[in-house]
């Protein structure tokens, strides 16, 4: 199943707005294919990734989401397809893209008596055209652990100096995988505010998850990968407006009004009613419509509440139909 996002008739050559400039793909995937003897791990990925964004790689273990960003790292030979970064095929000249690019990989890890501070200087040394060690160190906040021993930080600590690692280099793309599995909610939300720091201090960020709360929070677009393949790929509302699950508007209603004027506004498909409950189904788009009606007609119910597909609604429905 894939989704196709519906022409709601908003773009610049109807509506008479200036059109907007493409945004750069900094990173360009093409009918990626990696085979592994017979066992196939990526089928057929294609996406863009925009210069400037958190760029989502979402779907279940084993989908293919690390072979993918290992391919696009060029640290794996992939069998099929095209893949471009910052202007460099990853599998022709590797030793090009090292420089710029940063990577916290999924099994990272330190020897446990290495020193906070001995790992950024390691690091350092090994890719010079970045900030000092120290200076990196300050700005994480790792100055009171610099001394402290790798096996001696908590879980968060430890993700902290690992992203501090990945950014050494200054990066203009770091790749950040299930870098909060394992991670207390506390020390979860402090980590996605490290992620919201890297992108905005210019880095694009592609972030590979399986938590789905995750990337509705953190992602600007996202590419669901299931079995190999990309089911879909959007902005979260893109991914909405294509799902077959609709936006219903709730509210109460008292009296016997006539929901005739709720009905006609384009792209509902049903209105129920049950006592003074009133439902309204549709597409996201009828949303200011609803309020428009009622506020004509003189109500303005103060318990109006919008249910919108989530982003676990958009997955299982990819995955088995809908049927979670």
């Amino acid at each position: 199943m894939t989704f196709d996002v519906p022409d709601l008739g908003h773009n610049a050559a109807n509506t008479g707005e200036a059109s907007q400039p493409e945004p750069e793909a900094i990173i360009s995937v093409s009918h990626l294919a990696k085979r592994y003897g017979s066992l196939m791990a990526v089928i057929d990925i294609s996406f863009d990734v925009h210069r400037g964004e958190i760029f989502g790689l979402l779907g279940p273990n084993g989908a293919g989401k690390t072979t993918t960003v290992e391919c696009i790292e060029g640290l794996r030979v992939r069998s099929g397809g095209t893949i471009e970064i910052l202007g460099v095929d990853p599998g022709v000249d590797p030793h090009l893209l090292r420089p710029r690019i940063g990577a916290q990989l999924q099994e990272s890890s330190l020897p446990g008596r290495m020193r906070v501070w001995e790992a950024l200087r390691l690091f350092s040394s090994l890719l010079p055209r970045g900030p000092s060690w120290r200076d990196v160190m300050r700005q994480w906040g790792l100055d009171d652990k610099a001394n402290a021993a790798f096996s001696s930080l908590s879980g968060g600590q430890r993700q902290r100096l690992l992203v501090a690692l990945a950014l050494i280099n200054d990066p203009e793309v770091v790749f950040l995988d299930e870098m909060t599995t394992g991670l207390d909610p506390a020390a979860r939300r402090a980590t996605w505010e490290l992620i919201r720091r890297v992108r905005a201090g210019g880095t694009t960020v592609v972030l590979v998850t399986h938590f789905m709360d995750e990337a509705e929070v953190l992602c600007d677009r996202l590419a669901i990968i299931i079995d190999g393949a990309v089911a879909a790929v959007g902005t979260l509302t893109e991914l909405v407006a294509g799902s077959a699950r609709p936006t219903v508007v709730q509210f109460s209603l008292a009296g016997r009004n006539s929901l005739g004027s709720l009905r006609a506004i384009p792209h509902v498909s049903r209105v129920e009613r049950s006592g003074t409950t009133v439902r309204v189904f549709g597409a996201p788009s009828i949303v200011p419509y609803v309020g428009k009606v009622l506020v004509d007609q003189g109500v303005a119910p103060l318990d109006m509440v919008v249910h919108r597909p989530r982003l676990e609604d958009i997955y299982f429905e990819l995955v088995d139909g809908g049927e979670a």
